[in-house]
């Protein structure tokens, strides 16, 4: 009955806890760099020649709708012409598909990125 409200206080602090270690060890990590001379322009992401977030978005949430299709019907082909458990082939083939998928656009965003 109690446990109830101890998750969610478990659960915020965790929040925190990731955030303060993430802006605590990023302000160590600068003030490291300042002290031995370090030039503050790194600091600035703007510069950086990278490719747009929502080329980067529409890529590879095509690329995973087209691996979810693609599994779905490789799944239906293997169902139709084998004699693996429908159950199994479905989930395992288009997890496949759509891992394959992402991966393909991780490397089409690098090409990206050189552009």
């Amino acid at each position: 009955m109690g446990s109830e409200l101890i998750i969610i206080p478990i659960i915020f602090g965790a929040i925190f806890g990731v955030f303060y270690l993430y802006f605590s060890t990023r302000n160590k990590e600068r003030l490291a760099l300042i002290e031995k001379g370090a030039d503050a322009s790194i600091f600035i992401k703007g510069k950086q020649s990278t490719a747009p977030i929502w080329k980067v978005f529409i890529l590879n949430l095509a690329l995973l709708l087209m691996g979810i299709g693609v599994g779905v019907f490789i799944a239906s082909i293997l169902e139709s012409y084998t004699t693996l458990d429908d159950d199994a082939v479905y989930p395992a083939t288009i997890f496949f598909m759509a891992g394959a998928g992402l991966f393909l656009g991780f490397k089409m965003t690098k090409d990206l990125d050189k552009e």
